[in-house]
């Protein structure tokens, strides 16, 4: 697969060192590593390796200082990430794809998911792909700590794409959905959602927004802080 970050495309050939940088530490913290011991790792020239790092850099993957006798590599957020979505890949391929139970509490968002929710190019596509009216909001919950780790699992499911779009004033970008049901313990039965993620490089992982035909607070009768489930669809 390719990976897109920053301004460049990186595909197999890149993620293939940039594995290797985090085996060799570069997840934790900052490692030195010349080209050439790259080049010998994957049986390649030192140019062609000094390349691919300047492809890793230039997708925001890795940050480098280079010194006179090599340089120093960290992984990013993003390059985590990337490497995080081939782990995922590679579970998808040798386990059984379960459903995924997300845990958090209910949490207030900044009010901008009741006007992005409204506007016509995405409410048009909400009505055609997933059937439905959104209410004019979006149902936030902060995860676990635990859910938070696990949510990079959501990734290898096949989400319902919803394009981007212009208008006269601005370019609004594209999102993802992924069927889901939300969950009070104790309470009202299951209700039917979908969990929504803008395509944006550096989205919370902390928390899942989520939209649905009904007023989800009102349908499950929960406040700020109230526990819930967010059961993820992986079908």
């Amino acid at each position: 697969m390719a990976t897109q970050a920053g301004t460049r495309v990186v595909g197999f050939d890149e993620l293939a060192v940039l594995k290797r940088l985090a085996l060799g530490g570069a997840r934790r913290g900052e490692i030195k590593i010349s080209c050439s011991r790259l080049a010998d790792h994957h049986d390649v020239s030192t140019q062609t390796a000094s390349r691919r790092l300047q492809a890793l850099e230039d997708a925001e993957l890795v940050e480098r200082e280079t010194v006179s006798d090599g340089q120093f590599v960290s992984l990013t957020a993003a390059g985590e990430r990337a490497l995080k979505r081939e782990y995922e890949d590679y579970r998808a391929i040798f386990e059984d794809q379960a459903d995924l139970a997300l845990h958090g509490t209910v949490t207030s968002g900044m009010g901008e998911g009741r006007h992005y929710i409204s506007l016509p190019g995405y409410n048009r596509q909400f009505e055609e792909k997933l059937g439905y009216d959104p209410y004019p909001g979006t149902f936030n919950v902060d995860l676990t700590r635990q859910s938070r780790r696990e949510r990079s699992a959501m990734e290898s499911f096949e989400p319902v794409p919803i394009e981007g779009w212009e208008d006269e004033e601005r370019t609004y970008g594209p999102a993802y959905c992924y069927a889901a049901t939300i969950e009070v313990p104790g309470g009202p039965a299951a209700s039917p959602a979908h969990v929504i993620v803008p395509d944006r490089t550096h989205h919370d992982d902390d928390q899942v927004e989520l939209i649905a035909p009904e007023h989800l607070r009102e349908e499950l009768g929960v406040l700020d802080g109230d526990e819930v489930i967010v059961h993820v669809a992986a079908e």
